[in-house]
């Protein structure tokens, strides 16, 4: 019982068939499966006929299963990206409140950053905003998105350049900017040190998830004249812990 609400033991038992038979990937019949659950198999044969009628399985050869088409249906539904927005929100919230600067959250999507949180003080002047997209070589967040891409990706991607510079300070060159992404890769964050804007500072670190991907960033922005060594080694570590945070909570979502 949680939260006083009795919960349906026959629906966690189902729920529990279903997760063994997806993950058997049509290998072994109900029975098998059934024996390695401890599930009676008169009631695993009922569950599995249930679920095959509702169409979150579909019979395959000899007696075994896989998803079914109302399953399938439902996992192409979820934006595994938003999800983690979602999840990252509150602790983002949490650090923009502490650090009293602007916290993001962003996303990679056709070559471009696209920004799905962005919250804490003086989030409202800052020029980005919730859905908008911009170029990923000039920021924080986008270069460590970049770094993390698979190589063949990474590779089509800095041969589009040499790339537009926003400021003075702005990588433009492939191969200088291939040189930046092998650091981020190595040290674990990235600095936009008022390259995508003129005394904007950003420090940006990855959302890992568990299969060693990385589908989004997160960064904390102030203004550069507020920046000393000093506070900014208590800032990553802060901007670190929060990555962290959010990828245990992932986990166990």
């Amino acid at each position: 019982m949680r939260n006083s609400i009795p919960l349906l033991s026959s629906l966690r038992r189902s729920l529990a068939m279903l997760e063994a038979v997806i993950a058997d990937g049509g290998e072994h019949s109900v029975s098998t499966i059934a024996r390695r659950i401890g599930t009676p198999i008169a009631t695993a044969h009922r569950q599995v006929a249930t679920l095959i009628v509702e169409g979150y399985l579909t019979p395959t050869r000899g007696g075994r299963h896989i998803a079914g088409p109302r399953l399938l249906d439902l996992l192409h539904k979820l934006d595994e990206k938003q999800v983690i927005a979602n999840v990252a929100a509150p602790v983002l919230q949490q650090l923009g409140s502490r650090l009293r600067a602007v916290v993001q959250l962003g996303t990679f999507e056709n070559d471009m950053v696209t920004y799905r949180i962005k919250a804490g003080q003086g989030a409202a002047t800052l020029f980005t905003k919730v859905g908008m997209q911009l170029e990923a070589y000039c920021s924080g967040i986008g270069k460590v998105l970049l770094a993390n891409l698979p190589e063949e990706q990474l590779r089509g991607y800095l041969a589009t350049g040499p790339f537009v510079p926003l400021t003075d300070r702005t990588i433009t060159d492939p191969a200088q900017l291939s040189q930046e992404l092998e650091r981020v890769r190595n040290q674990g964050i990235a600095i936009d040190d008022g390259e995508i804007a003129e005394g904007l500072f950003c420090i940006a670190a990855p959302i890992r998830m568990p299969d060693g991907r990385v589908p989004a960033a997160i960064s904390i922005s102030r203004n550069i004249a507020q920046v000393t060594p000093a506070h900014e080694e208590s800032v990553r570590a802060l901007l670190m812990d929060a990555a962290q945070t959010i990828e245990k909570r992932i986990r166990s979502a």
